[in-house]
């Protein structure tokens, strides 16, 4: 499997790119002595047992002990992204980039050495539904103390310097600037913001120049008090540590943190009314978002409708999408479908890019394709290989400290059951070709589709009549 697939899939599941390595390995397994030894079955699930409990300052808090190497991860997942910027676009993620710019006593630059001399890595990151801070050290206790102290005094007594306030605003002022000269950001720019018009989701989570520019440090420290409060955190920890060890470190955090109330959950969206809307940019392809609202992250049907989804267009080069789109018709180099959950309803999205003048004839064949997907289903065939590849490729959501302790996050977070991974793979292996039918006729319809194109105004043609797919002759490897 490429990397780039296993980084979908864990996306997909719930786990959150970081500023650590997630290269250790939380189980030692013993060597492979033959090829012999290799098994045609997909690797087993590790069934992780989860602790929770909640500190004396009301943080949720949830523990897996894993003594295999002497280190320990922490993730604190606040109920503080940019659904709760309210009136000042970007504030949550400015906020998040600055706790760790100074305390009493430490610039940016010690802070890090710190960190540094101590073997500790710490991270961030600011997303719609939650703003993530973590940590991660060796349990030798000397070590664990200071990175500990260090972490605890970030979340404690941010300064926010007024020198890092004007070196973070400039940077995102300056990305403003790039972004307008990047269809990209268009596209996915101007999708969220006609699929969710007034919600809280529709803004980037970046803000806009306006709004950053206008933004204070009386500002950040406002929303700081408000958001980071220890009754609107989970706290993840995994590593070697005894339950014990996991209960003072967390009320130590909990502790540390503002004492203010939880946020409300984050209200539904409306429907938005379906629509084509083109933006004329300088380029050679267009670049095309085509979806519709999704569901939250806890839906009953999630598993039917990620399985349905890695037939249609999951990242698969063998999905019905890239086959009919890429193989088949040469219009595209990729084209990916995804169901993005969220604490609110998410979305569903079909992305690509492909040559300006088929920008239209390609759009009629991506719909005929959703339509007859949904109105024939899966077939037996399809519904197998990707049970296999979903099922062979799971284990890698729990197979290292870091994705676990954003498992843990997603689970604390979302209020899903201890249970979720292992039964998401049982929901895998029981469904049926018709329930998965049933289950993305429920939640799609091609008619509710928000169409986004960015690139140039041209003449349009003809796409390409379909070519037969070149199948790879048996014991030749493909290259």
């Amino acid at each position: 499997m490429t990397n780039w697939k296993k980084i979908f899939l864990a996306t997909q599941l719930g786990l959150f790119g970081m500023t650590q390595s997630w290269a250790d390995t939380v189980t030692i397994q013993p060597k492979l002595q033959s090829l012999a030894e290799l098994s045609t079955t997909a690797p087993a699930t590790r069934n992780l047992t989860i602790q929770e409990w909640q500190t004396t300052k009301g943080s949720k808090v949830l523990f897996v002990a894993a003594p295999e190497l002497p280190m320990f991860d922490i993730q604190l997942t606040f109920a503080a992204g940019s659904s709760r910027d309210g009136d000042k676009p970007g504030i949550a993620l400015f906020t998040n980039a600055m706790l760790n710019e100074g305390v009493k006593g430490k610039d940016v630059v010690a802070i890090a050495k710190t960190f540094e001399n101590v073997g500790a890595i710490y991270g961030n990151g600011s997303y719609r539904d939650m703003a993530i801070i973590t940590l991660r050290s060796l349990t030798d206790k000397t070590k664990r103390q200071t990175a500990l102290a260090m972490f605890t005094q970030i979340l404690a007594e941010p300064t926010f310097p007024a020198s890092s306030f004007t070196r973070i605003k400039n940077q995102l002022l300056t990305g403003f600037e790039i972004q307008k000269k990047t269809a990209s950001s268009l596209l996915n720019n101007e999708f969220y913001s006609r699929l969710y018009g007034n919600h809280p989701y529709a803004h980037p989570k970046e803000g806009d120049r306006t709004s950053i520019k206008a933004i204070t440090i009386a500002d950040l420290k406002a929303f700081y008090q408000q958001a980071y409060s220890a009754k609107n955190v989970v706290i993840a920890l995994v590593g070697d540590l005894s339950k014990q060890e996991a209960m003072n470190m967390a009320e130590q955090i909990s502790k540390a943190l503002p004492q203010g109330d939880k946020l409300d959950t984050t209200m539904p969206p409306e429907q938005p009314k379906a629509g084509v809307y083109h933006i004329d940019f300088s380029s050679e392809q267009t670049h095309i978002a085509m979806g519709q609202l999704g569901v939250t992250r806890n839906n009953p049907d999630f598993a039917a409708l990620y399985l349905g989804n890695q037939i249609l267009g999951g990242g698969t080069l063998n999905s019905r999408l890239m086959t009919e789109v890429r193989e088949r018709r040469g219009l595209t180099y990729g084209i990916y479908s995804e169901f993005a959950t969220m604490q609110a309803a998410g979305l569903f999205k079909i992305g690509l890019q492909t040559r300006a003048e088929m920008t239209e004839g390609c759009l009629t064949l991506i719909k005929q394709l959703v339509e007859d997907y949904l109105k024939t289903g899966p077939t037996e065939k399809e519904v197998e290989d990707a049970k296999k590849e979903i099922i062979g490729s799971f284990p890698l959501s729990n197979a290292s400290n870091a994705s676990i302790v954003g498992q843990l996050g997603v689970i604390g977070f979302y209020h899903l059951p201890h249970d979720y991974l292992v039964n998401f793979v049982k929901q895998i292996q029981s469904l049926t070709p018709d329930q998965v039918k049933i289950a993305m006729n429920k939640h799609l319809k091609i008619d509710d589709f928000i169409v986004v194109t960015v690139g140039p105004t041209v003449k349009q043609m003809a796409i390409p009549a379909p070519t037969k797919v070149k199948q790879a002759a048996v014991g030749v490897p493909e290259h």
